[in-house]
């Protein structure tokens, strides 16, 4: 069994109606995904790719009380209503793909879902993938996943691809990959996956694909270090160029204080005894040395 998407995931599409839904509703369900309904205020009665579409989500579950995952494929003013709407459903996973999600709004969102007890993906993510399960939540293209023992966590999407390509190649496969989101506040952050591996027993060593900007990697870090995590983990971090106070491709890579630069990165992994790749080539072999023992 993977994290968070697998066979078990019972899938809603929030706004499958639009352009790049229909599209990716079509490359999940070709992966392998369980797509059970979507939804499209006023597209009640329409069918996408054989999905039928409802007015809500609660008329969605009414006809299908089997659902337990949703992705948002909604514009960022629009996320906080689906969200909620998705929440009061009861559905436990929310995958939230848009960017510029209003930083207020997402507050809201991670408040109900912590209450709920409820699993937040993203802001400002591709989804994940297990390739284990033949399961996808948003856009990761499935051509570079096999499956195998790596988890894999990033807060980069075109990184993930890149260096998950490379493992791939080399035959070294992953159990579930998951975009975080690049969003200064995310609803599931490094430490928070690096549990879920943990307790995951396919997942035999986990990759923290990391950036400049925010705490998330010096948490992982702390945690690992006093034992929390007893899985080996090993990092790639971008940034080690960047200049200080300039916000760098993603809203959360912004380095503000002392934490959150790539030295403070790099000290903590060093502390904790996570060995971070220079290169995307290191990756390989850091991933070949973790996996003989």
């Amino acid at each position: 069994m993977s994290i968070i998407a697998n066979q078990s995931s019972k899938v809603l599409i929030q706004g499958i109606t639009g352009n790049a839904a229909r599209v990716h509703t079509k490359n999940m369900l070709d992966y392998g995904t369980n797509i059970i309904a979507g939804t499209k205020p006023g597209g009640g009665g329409e069918e996408v790719h054989g999905v039928p579409v409802y007015n809500s989500v609660a008329e969605a579950i009414d006809r299908h009380p089997e659902i337990n995952t949703s992705i948002l494929f909604v514009p960022p003013k629009g996320t906080k209503e689906a969200a909620l709407e998705a929440l009061d459903a009861e559905i436990s996973v929310i995958v939230m793909v848009a960017e510029h999600v209003p930083l207020h709004d997402n507050l809201i969102i991670i408040e109900k879902a912590t209450q709920k007890g409820a699993l937040v993906i993203g802001p400002n993510t591709p989804g994940l993938i297990s390739p284990l399960e033949r399961t996808k939540l948003g856009f990761v293209p499935s051509q570079y996943f096999i499956p195998g023992p790596i988890g894999v966590a990033s807060r980069s999407g075109t990184l993930t691809y890149e260096i998950v390509s490379r493992l791939t190649l080399h035959g070294i496969g992953q159990t579930t990959c998951i975009g975080v989101g690049g969003d200064p506040i995310v609803g599931t952050p490094f430490p928070k996956i690096l549990q879920l591996f943990e307790e995951d027993t396919e997942t035999k060593a986990v990759l923290l694909i990391g950036e400049i900007g925010g705490t998330s990697e010096e948490e992982a870090a702390e945690m690992i270090q006093n034992r929390k995590i007893t899985k080996p983990v090993f990092s790639y971090l971008v940034g080690r160029t960047a200049p200080e106070g300039k916000r760098v491709g993603h809203a959360g890579a912004l380095i503000e204080g002392s934490r959150g630069t790539i030295e403070s990165k790099l000290v903590f992994f060093k502390e904790a005894g996570v060995p971070v790749a220079e290169t995307p080539a290191d990756v390989i072999q850091i991933a070949k040395e973790i996996l003989k023992h």
